[in-house]
């Protein structure tokens, strides 16, 4: 769907434009835009949570754990923004360095891991006994959905990707399904190499500490090293992110036009993106912010799929494909919704509240609005 819209409507709005074509610039397409925007926050958060839990194991700056996580994730917001604000295009030279670095990082682990497979005694956990069952296994699914969220951010750059017609079908198919596979392998190795119950107890930083059995504490700092570059790009890539969607969405009157001004020659949602990221960051833990994160994007990629299926006659796109991508999404929602109420009753409310407010939020604008601009 993604690739479609991007071909038929080439804009630096991107998911934001999607949304006004298939529905237009009312409450509904304002509400799901303002979604996106928080969306984009709670992604953040989640971010420098997962910085904020890896460095700690680098280098305690304090000793206790919880204080050291709380400076560690709001020092990483506030360099992140302070970037931003400087230099777009060195946020751009640093994205390039950081993702090759932590690829190459990445991709030596899962080779070691996998040669390191056959002699470790945890491999057995790997065996069908273990598996939850399917529902348990979609839940799961569902709650780190979240982690496909930035491949939105190519619809942002579509304008400017050359051979569009050939690139961007390639940019969309190819970083998906290879992150699909670099994730599926990376569960593997960790889920062999460790028993559950160090899983469990290293849940925050599990990467590092499965590199542990093959390569010592060096392969647990090299992947906390990789850990933190990885977050901290996913910061800077989102914060310039995050301020674009507030800054289209208030040039197209979704929300109040002061948000499309700028300040420091940037747009003033970078720093209110950046202020709301930290707040959020110092008072939810990480599974409520990633259970908010994918209950957002799940509706969000349901209601683009479905502009996709709508709009098939102008995109072409494969109405069967589309409308399955609506459903699936739709019903990958509401299952983690009901699965995770029982168990994270915070984070579902929290989702739920965040929805509402930003419907609410918008109805609110446009009656405020429609009635400044009465005679």
């Amino acid at each position: 769907s993604y690739a479609r819209l991007s071909l038929a409507y080439p804009d630096r709005g991107g998911t934001v434009k999607f949304i006004n074509k298939g529905f237009g610039r009312g409450i509904f397409s304002g509400g799901i835009n303002n979604l996106l925007w928080i969306s984009y926050i709670i992604m953040l958060s989640l971010y420098a949570s997962a910085f904020g839990s890896y460095a700690p194991n680098l280098y305690e700056v304090t000793g206790d754990q919880s204080l050291d996580f709380h400076l560690y994730a709001s020092a990483i917001i506030i360099l992140a923004t302070t970037i931003n604000y400087y230099s777009v295009k060195i946020v751009s030279e640093i994205e390039s360095y950081a993702v090759i670095i932590k690829l190459l990082i990445l991709l030596a682990f899962v080779a070691v891991g996998i040669y390191g497979l056959s002699g470790n005694p945890d491999v057995s956990q790997l065996a069908i006994s273990h598996w939850e069952k399917p529902l348990q296994i979609l839940t799961g699914g569902m709650v780190i959905f979240v982690a496909y969220e930035g491949f939105e951010l190519i619809a942002n750059a579509a304008p400017d990707i050359e051979n569009s017609e050939k690139n961007i079908p390639r940019a969309y198919f190819y970083s998906v399904i290879f992150v699909i596979f670099l994730y599926i392998i990376i569960a593997i190795v960790t889920v062999g190499s460790l028993p559950f119950s160090k899983i469990l107890n290293a849940r925050d930083y599990v990467l590092a500490e499965a590199a542990k059995p093959m390569l010592g504490q060096i392969g647990f700092t090299v992947i906390t090293i990789a850990a933190l570059i990885s977050t901290f790009s996913a910061i800077n890539a989102s914060l310039y992110g995050g301020s674009r969607v507030s800054y289209e969405i208030a040039e197209d009157d979704e929300l109040p036009h002061e948000l499309s001004g700028k300040m420091w020659n940037q747009p003033v949602g970078l720093l209110i993106t950046a202020v709301a990221t930290l707040l959020l960051t110092n008072t939810l833990n990480l599974e409520s912010i990633s259970t908010a994160g994918s209950v957002g994007f799940l509706l969000i990629f349901s209601i683009v799929n479905f502009v996709a299926y709508k709009k098939a006659d102008e995109t072409g796109s494969n109405k069967l494909l589309t409308l399955s991508g609506t459903l699936l999404c739709a019903i990958a929602m509401i299952v983690l919704i009901i699965q995770q109420y029982a168990r994270n009753k915070t984070g579902i409310l929290i989702a739920l509240s965040i929805i509402v407010i930003c419907f609410v939020a918008e109805w609110i604008y446009k009656k405020a609005d429609k009635n400044l601009s009465k005679p």
